[in-house]
């Protein structure tokens, strides 16, 4: 399955931003669907989960109560949807796609998109 990852740019803190994870190549309700961003002069680290019928999600704790991961499978897209966004949340988001059990590592997922920028300043 390929990835495409889009919907970034820059917003003031306190905006939103919703991306969005295009699938080609197979069906994406096969596939869980992990977000993971990088800062500059930092590892990737795990934001969102979503199992692929959509019924379970995981959030890192930055994320949880901001952020809301959601699937149409129907247009083979997952979406992240981030509200009150932070100066902290600058980075580099990825979408990931993974069979079997839903999980938060980098290492588990096998197939990456491109990223998409994200940056919040004033």
């Amino acid at each position: 399955v390929q990835l495409q990852a889009s919907g970034g740019g820059s917003v003031q803190p306190g905006g939103s931003l919703r991306l969005s994870c295009a699938a080609s190549g197979r069906p994406l309700n096969r596939y869980n669907v992990g977000w993971f961003r990088q800062a500059p002069g930092k590892e990737r680290e795990f934001v969102a989960s979503i199992s692929w019928s959509g019924s379970n999600t995981f959030y890192a704790d930055s994320a949880k109560g901001r952020f809301t991961v959601f699937r149409d499978n129907a247009k083979n897209t997952v979406h992240l949807q981030m509200n009150n966004l932070k100066p902290e949340d600058t980075a580099v988001y990825y979408c990931a796609a993974r069979p079997g059990l839903l999980t938060t590592t980098t290492s588990s997922y096998d197939y990456w998109g491109q990223g998409t920028q994200v940056t919040v300043s004033s």
